[in-house]
């Protein structure tokens, strides 16, 4: 039987189909699914490795409990009920006790829509953490502020010219679909562009690799814009009417008519040093070779895409200038929601409305989002243990889901400070399939289920258009065609494995048994009034009453919607969208204005109901409580972006009144790795990129993937290894940063610039070995962890080996290198403006001491909190820079957003 279902192994979320065995009800192997239409039956690597994840010899299969001291190795099977009923009792007298705040839900890779958030809303807990402030976050900042959505939804395969800062084809997320349609815009004559300081498998395929040095992206950007704005060549209407220049010149030109020719010329004179010698001596790019690629992007016009996500953005301070820089260079050309151009994702993404939504929680967490960053994309996750230790706050339960802050997180060595210390966290939980660093370290230990044991739904912008994919546990739906009733996952689950959406129902059920504390309403059946509500009712109601289409296309085949996504695995709600800014507001919804003189419409008419509940901007209504509604354009009213003018924000006016004036348009912030701020024996080490193979946190047990790749050595350029002295690829060498260091073995390469050394941050897993676990993979390393006073210090005992498992392949492990956990040896690095933890390294390469080996790690923790406490004094806190007495601009986007009141500051 062939079962859809969809990948977890990356948040492209491609379809995947089960080849499930009739006779014996197995599955064998996994490939495409041709009815997706965002990978159309094309997957990497990561999607057939899914087999090996399901039939990992050294998966965890039951429920575990703590029995010795955090971390000690000591554990016991214990039954389902025993962990709910007592996680269930912390977390119902937390709440009763108006303890709130005391628990927390992290999760790394979402892998759906906002279930979990939904869940956490019901229990009025503001407790959502993520870990894409050490992933996307600057990255999202750049396109919210202009836009009011948070993600690009590039049309690379109409494109003219493809421009992307850092490695988008094999690597990250929802690449391969982004891939697939690049390769068919090159395949058409489209050129394509790549600044990637390294050589990825991208640049290799670029027209123009640029190998710039770290954070002078925004000056490249810059000079292009310059380019285009100083020969003419951008597209003058579309900035006349979508550009809130009028704002920018009431702001910071009140002398000067508000006129657009006014505005064009403020707009030559800001950008006038930005010629292609600035960039040039900032970039260490040839200046002839800037010029002649920004002909060629001015040539684009509108069929110009691009892209920018992790890498660059994600690394420099102020990288989220690198995104609204590059934006900039669509906004001038007039390539926004064209064919061949960029859109907003919200347009091109889908999230159904589900059965149930709670209201927003009544409280506010300090301790993800404190008052030091009022304008952050989102939680200040990686700082979590910074806090902790200062008192700020406490955890009485603590989950971590999808995710391993251990080993994800700069300064991970404090993550296990505070994970080991039961007075700053009272419960830890881990929900996972696998043993990882963390969940070592954790009280609970609960086995869920891989993407294909699971249930969710998931959108995301890959072209232009809107789909709904959705993701099962394949022996389910098998068994079920074959006529078995399967009322719970674990009937046809491995051991006891069970999917997250079942387990959260049942622990919300249990928090609040009889109703009274009003959670259970939220998890509870509407067909059966007091029973608990089934993944078949939520689903069920989902694709019958928020997908548009779904039910008639499932109609003509004789299917219910649900058997419908069972059968397909995805639907394709709309194609072709288009420039959705430029929809015209129907006559019903225009009564009662007020219009702005800058062109913004209010009404007071209801907003009709939408059944699409992908995440945008929520502009604030007018002092009467008028809600925005569109924005006037030569005598029209069209629906516009939502930002708070209605129109892209050139200005930002969030970033001028919150402290921020000086960021206010796109411009060019130079890094923390600028050469002007590195001594002369240092070097900027690139950390910020993944090996195509790897699965990332998700396991290190897939093993096709692993035997592919393996292991992370420090790239350096030749120039740079007979400098010092590193005479051949495998020498060892080490790696200095401002609070410890890391010993790995060199790559001789010229795929890396001069001047910087590059090392994936995807290998070195370990575990200590009083921990259990005799495989985990030929993934992970045996190490010995101590930690004399405030100095932490590794070192590898055994690495990778062969050993005797259920699958024979593991005797064949040939490899001992795992790589080294970096990670480690990184301070946090907190951007003052998006919150986003800046990974690029000042550091200092030699060779390996006498006695180093491959794998050491040293770390002083005073040094970690000196690196702290300077990074948080770069912030303004909204007690200083609010101008109207709330903690955040509540119009920008928020995970889990609390209610209105809870955003009052309050004295203390």
């Amino acid at each position: 039987m062939l079962v859809p279902t969809t990948c977890f192994n990356c948040e492209s979320a491609c379809g995947l189909l089960a080849y499930v065995d009739r006779d014996d009800l197995h599955v064998r192997k996994f490939e495409g699914n041709p009815e997706h239409p965002g990978s159309r039956g094309r997957n990497c690597a990561k999607g057939p490795a899914t087999i090996n994840q399901i039939t990992d010899p050294d998966r965890i299969l039951y429920p575990m409990h703590r029995v010795g001291e955090r971390g000690s190795g000591q554990w016991e099977r214990v039954s389902w009920d025993q962990a709910l009923d007592a996680i269930a009792a912390r977390m119902r007298a937390a709440i009763m006790e108006q303890r709130q705040n005391e628990i927390m839900v992290h999760i790394g890779r979402p892998g759906e829509d906002g279930f979990t958030e939904r869940v956490m809303a019901s229990w009025g807990v503001d407790g959502h953490n993520s870990h894409t402030n050490v992933c996307s976050s600057a990255g999202r900042a750049g396109y919210q502020f202009w836009m009011g959505a948070d993600r690009p939804s590039p049309d690379h395969a109409n494109a003219k010219v493809i421009y992307l800062i850092s490695s988008h084809l094999e690597t990250g997320h929802y690449f391969n679909p982004h891939a697939q349609r690049i390769t068919e815009a090159r395949a058409n004559g489209a050129k394509l562009i790549v600044l990637d300081t390294r050589l990825s498998n991208t640049a290799t395929h670029a027209d123009y690799w640029l190998s710039p040095q770290p954070g002078s992206e925004s000056a490249i950007n810059l000079a292009v814009c310059q380019h285009i704005i100083s020969t003419g060549r951008y597209n003058r209407e579309f900035v006349r009417k979508w550009w809130n220049w009028q704002e920018y010149l009431e702001a910071n030109h009140p002398e000067a008519p508000v006129t657009f020719e006014a505005f064009e010329d403020a707009l030559r004179t800001i950008y006038a040093e930005f010629t292609f010698e600035y960039a040039a001596q900032e970039s260490g790019i040839d200046a002839a070779t800037l010029a002649e690629m920004a002909e060629v992007v001015a040539d684009a016009g509108t069929r110009f895409s691009s892209h920018s996500w992790r890498s660059a953005a994600a690394a420099n301070l102020g990288g989220w200038q690198i995104t609204r820089t590059l934006i900039l260079i669509s906004a001038l050309l007039g390539a926004i929601g064209t064919e061949g151009g960029l859109f907003p994702n919200a347009w091109n993404k889908f999230v159904p409305k589900p059965i149930h939504t709670p209201p927003h929680p009544g409280v506010w967490q300090e301790l993800t989002w404190p008052m030091e960053f009022p304008l952050a994309q989102n939680e200040l996750s990686f700082l979590l243990p910074q806090f902790l230790k200062e008192g700020r706050g406490r955890l009485d339960t603590y989950f971590i889901r999808v995710y391993n802050p251990v080993w994800t997180n700069p300064d991970g060595l404090s993550w296990m400070d505070v994970l080991s210390d039961e007075e700053k966290v009272g419960c830890f939980v881990a929900l996972t399939p696998t043993w990882n660093e963390s969940a070592f370290l954790a009280d609970y230990v609960l086995p869920m289920g891989h993407g294909s044991e699971r249930h969710d739904t998931h959108s995301y912008e890959q072209y232009d258009g809107q789909w709904l994919g959705f993701r099962q546990p394949v022996l389910r739906a098998a068994r079920e065609r074959l006529g078995e009733t399967i009322t719970d996952s674990r009937q046809v689950n491995p051991g006891e494995v069970w999917e997250e959406n079942e387990w959260w129902i049942e622990l919300s059920w249990r928090i609040d048994p009889d109703g009274s504390l009003g959670i259970r309403q939220y998890h509870e059946s509407r067909a059966h009034p007091g029973e608990k509500l089934s993944v078949d009712e939520y689903y069920g109601w989902m694709f019958e009453n928020s997908v548009p289409g779904l039910p008639e296309r499932a109609e003509k085949e004789g299917l219910t919607p649900l058997q419908f996504m069972r059968r397909y695995g995805a639907f394709e709600i709309s194609k072709g969208v288009g420039p959705m800014y430029e929809v015209q507001v129907p006559d019903e919804e225009l009564r009662d204005l007020n219009v702005t003189p800058q062109g913004r419409v209010y009404t007071s008419t209801d907003k009709p109901p939408a059944s699409n509940m992908a995440p945008v901007g929520a502009p604030e209504p007018d002092g009467q409580g008028r809600r925005p509604v569109g924005i006037d354009v030569d005598g029209v009213v069209r629906r516009g972006f939502p930002t708070p003018s209605g129109k892209l924000e050139f200005w930002s006016g969030t970033l001028a009144g919150w402290g921020w004036p000086e960021q206010a348009i796109p411009g060019y912030i130079k890094s923390h790795v600028h050469p002007d701020q590195l001594a002369p024996d240092q070097m900027v080490l690139l950390s910020t990129f993944r090996l195509p193979t790897q699965i990332h946190t998700r396991t290190g047990n897939a093993k096709w993937l692993d035997e592919l790749a393996h292991t992370n050595p420090v790239w350096i350029h030749p120039s740079d290894a007979a400098r010092l002295k590193v005479e051949h690829t495998g020498d060892l060498v080490r790696v200095q940063t401002d609070i410890g260091y890391f010993v790995a073995k060199a790559w001789i390469t010229e795929g890396i610039r001069p001047g910087v050394v590059a090392c994936s941050h995807h290998m070195g897993r370990w575990r200590t070995a009083r921990q259990p676990g005799e495989g985990l993979g030929g993934m992970v390393a045996t190490v010995d962890l101590d930690k004399h006073e405030d100095e932490w210090m590794m070192r590898r005992i055994k690495g990778a080996r062969p050993y005797e498992s259920s699958d024979p392949d593991t005797m064949r492990i040939w490899w001992s290198d795992v790589g080294v956990h970096q990670n480690l040896t990184f301070p946090v690095h907190p951007d003052p403006i998006s919150g986003m933890h800046c990974w690029h390294q000042a550091v200092r390469v030699v060779s390996a001491k006498p006695g180093d080996r491959a794998g050491d790690i040293a770390v002083d923790s005073v040094k970690s909190r000196k690196v702290y406490e300077e990074w948080m004094a770069n912030t303004r806190p909204a007690g200083q820079v609010s101008p109207n007495g709330l903690r955040r601009p509540t119009w920008l986007m928020r995970p889990l957003k609390p209610s209105p009141d809870t955003f009052v500051i309050h004295d203390t």
